[in-house]
């Protein structure tokens, strides 16, 4: 059975070497190489929700490889596919980078300039180990074989359009539909998720932030169980602690998460961390919220161009929530779509602070009635987005991920 071998190298004289080297090994089948990190875990994600024979038994990676640093790269890899074995590519072939490579998942390390020889044995070697760990999985039931979760980021075009409240709604409506449910509140500085729901908690996600290998046990100690059933892993509740979380830690826990639950809602804010936009960069969904008015939309303007400018997120990747939503306000979802170059949530969520304000003051965001239009809104959000598990007869009849089939769940579990 011939090796499927997938190079990731972002330069372009470095493809061709590293190509034909490859090409000439026994049994050898090289695929269409990646040029960056996000193409290469795209494509990983791809193959993987076929079947994890799907995936390439060896992938490539080059030292320059961007724009996440090569050895992140590795980890996340080593993370969502355990399936497939790395190689790193690299002209520092010292043993403390060795060392590293093997502590963020690599199964080999090959020196440049390449050499026939060195390359062969790395790779057959690691094809072996992944042959033998798919075969392993093939049996076992309970062993991480997936692409991981759904991660959905959630960010406010500025402060005060209700960014927090929609990333708890979409988590207790995923939670509720039976998806084991993390909610991370990365607004690291003021975040305010602990407060909505009334949680007094010891920990947060600053104590995962110097933890290179995060096992299960370790993350959960880390969150906090909430009585709705979601997982909960809390901003610092010293606020300039939120520097210790930098962007490589947000990778790794965002990985580690993924990769224990099925849905994972992380609440962004509406400044910029680093944190964040490597949560932003990984997610598969990233939503940003907006009100209908001047000073908010263009604060949704402003953000996309940043996360353009900055390699973080497409325009055409974001999908905008509009929130407070009424038919007589002059800006209108199509306008904002417009203006912002983004798709558009087809749920608005209407305006109806009054039925809000006793259960955020109380921070019994989770208690909200169920027969309220915001809370209907945002679950049957959660519902177009994908995070709810539909019942078996709307499955059957394609509705499991729109709005109808949230909705419905949700009003069956007020009846």
């Amino acid at each position: 059975m011939p090796t499927r071998i997938l190079p990731a190298v972002g330069d372009a004289d470095a493809v061709r070497s590293v190509t034909t080297l490859l090409s000439q090994l026994p049994d050898a089948e090289p695929v269409t190489p990646v040029v960056d990190s996000t193409q290469l875990i795209d494509t990983l994600a791809r193959l993987a929700a076929e079947s994890v024979d799907e995936l390439p038994e060896v992938v490539v990676v080059h030292e320059r490889i961007g724009p996440v640093p090569a050895l992140e790269l590795i980890r996340e890899v080593a993370l969502r596919f355990p399936a497939v074995g790395v190689i790193l590519v690299t002209s520092d072939a010292s043993p403390g980078l060795f060392q590293a490579a093997m502590d963020s998942g690599a199964r080999g390390l090959v020196a440049l300039p390449l050499s026939y020889e060195e390359l062969a044995n790395r790779v057959q070697a690691v094809a072996q180990w992944s042959v033998g760990v798919r075969r392993h999985l093939g049996h076992g039931g309970d062993v991480f074989t997936g692409v991981g979760g759904t991660v959905v980021t959630v960010s406010g075009a500025k402060g005060g359009v209700g960014a927090t409240l929609a990333a708890i709604q979409l988590a207790l409506a995923s939670q509720a539909s039976g998806r084991s449910t993390v909610l991370v509140d990365m607004d690291l500085q003021t975040g305010d998720v602990a407060s909505y729901l009334d949680v007094q908690f010891r920990r947060s996600v600053v104590d995962l932030a110097a933890i290179t290998d995060i096992s299960p046990r370790v993350l959960a100690d880390a969150v906090f169980p909430h009585d709705t059933g979601v997982a909960l892993l809390l901003a610092p509740g010293e606020g300039e602690r939120g520097e210790e979380v930098t962007d490589r830690a947000a990778r790794q826990i965002v990985s580690a998460l993924r990769s224990r639950y099925e849905t994972v809602v992380i609440d962004c804010g509406a400044q910029l961390s680093g944190a964040g936009a490597a949560a932003v960069e990984m997610a598969d969904t990233a939503l940003l919220v907006t009100t209908p008015d001047v000073v908010a939309v263009r604060g949704a303007k402003r953000t996309v161009r940043m996360w353009d400018r900055l390699q973080i997120r497409k325009a055409e990747e974001t999908t905008v929530v509009v929130n407070r939503h009424t038919r007589g306000t002059e800006i209108q979802p199509p306008l904002i779509q417009k203006i912002t170059g983004t798709s558009v949530a087809a749920t608005a969520v209407p305006a109806n602070f009054k039925e809000l304000q006793g259960v955020v003051d109380a921070g019994r965001v989770h208690m909200l009635d169920n027969r309220s239009v915001v809370k209907q809104a945002l679950w049957g959000l959660a519902g177009e987005l994908g995070l709810v598990k539909a019942p078996v007869g709307e499955r059957k009849s394609g509705r499991g991920r729109g709005e109808r089939a949230s909705v419905g769940f949700l009003r069956r579990r007020d009846g």
